[in-house]
């Protein structure tokens, strides 16, 4: 698992960004994002296993059409084969697919079941999903709740967000979800008024939130940084307005968050900020002396 993670790192190096931005979309992007949690990991696995029976799939029927053009046309083949029937061509179609679809079954139920079979849970934590932002319930001994809405341009410089690689527009939010790196958290989704997703590609997680219903799935980030996602149910005009910041930090950060946010959410976030960016500023000094 160390090792995939280490080369979902090196892929963000090689898109140009940093560990400290985690995962977020990018221009020209093509595949999914760097994954930050094992199931993720488990996802990509399959996905690219998979290709390794469509693409040749794929090139054998298409070889098989252009044949059939070329070979059975009316100029080339005039007298066409009266042949209606053949055994062995029947047997082969028939259990061919059934070989492959088995290959691709397995593997299958394998991710379904490590994906609903969660461990353990650290922290459980409610999404409830409002046309259109999201919020979030802290299921802890001083229960911690808050509301998350996209953050607009004109309040970036209040909120200390002006950099938009790290808050990109449409994306970053005023109070981002808050957890703890290498920790087991139990989401809660359901919604107030209409259907909604929560949808965090990084993590591999996607559930629908169900108004009078509660879904539930999990995840367990194994990087720090901010992780973005999006609604992904049709939930009316601003659907596309209603994004999900993950912020995964230490657990002595996640510690004195949670600590300040049961008085007061947005002085916890801003105190948070300013210790990521002093941690950085202290690696980076710390890189360069040895420079």
């Amino acid at each position: 698992m160390t090792n995939k993670l280490s080369a979902g790192l090196a892929a963000l190096a090689s898109l140009g960004a940093s560990p400290a931005l985690a995962a977020q979309p990018v221009d020209w992007q093509m595949g999914f994002q760097p994954a930050a949690t094992e199931i993720m990991n488990q996802i990509r696995s399959f996905e690219a296993y998979t290709l390794w029976f469509i693409v040749p799939i794929t090139l054998f029927v298409l070889a098989l059409l252009v044949y059939v053009m070329v070979k059975f046309r009316a100029s080339a083949n005039p007298t066409p084969s009266k042949t209606s029937h053949n055994s062995l061509i029947e047997v082969i179609w028939t259990l061919g697919p059934v070989v492959i679809l088995l290959a691709l079954a397995i593997p299958s139920f394998n991710l379904l079941t490590a994906q609903y079979s969660p461990p353990e849970a650290d922290y459980t934590v409610k999404a409830t999903g409002y046309q259109w932002y999201w919020g979030y319930e802290y299921q802890t001994e001083n229960e911690v709740s808050f509301d998350s809405l996209m953050l607009q341009e004109a309040d970036r410089a209040d909120a200390g967000k002006e950099d938009v690689a790290a808050y990109p527009r449409l994306l970053a939010v005023d109070n981002e979800f808050v957890v703890p790196v290498g920790k087991t958290v139990r989401l809660l989704v359901t919604a107030a008024d209409v259907l909604h997703a929560f949808a965090m590609p990084a993590f591999g997680v996607k559930m629908d939130a169900v108004p009078g219903r509660l879904n539930e799935t999990w995840f367990k980030a194994e990087a720090e940084g901010m992780y973005y996602g999006q609604c992904s149910e049709l939930c009316g005009k601003d659907h596309a307005y209603m994004p999900i910041a993950v912020r995964v930090v230490s657990q002595e950060q996640f510690d004195a968050w949670l600590a300040a946010a049961a008085d007061d959410v947005e002085a916890a976030n801003r105190n948070l900020v300013a210790a990521i960016e002093t941690d950085a500023k202290s690696v980076d000094v710390a890189a360069n002396d040895q420079n």
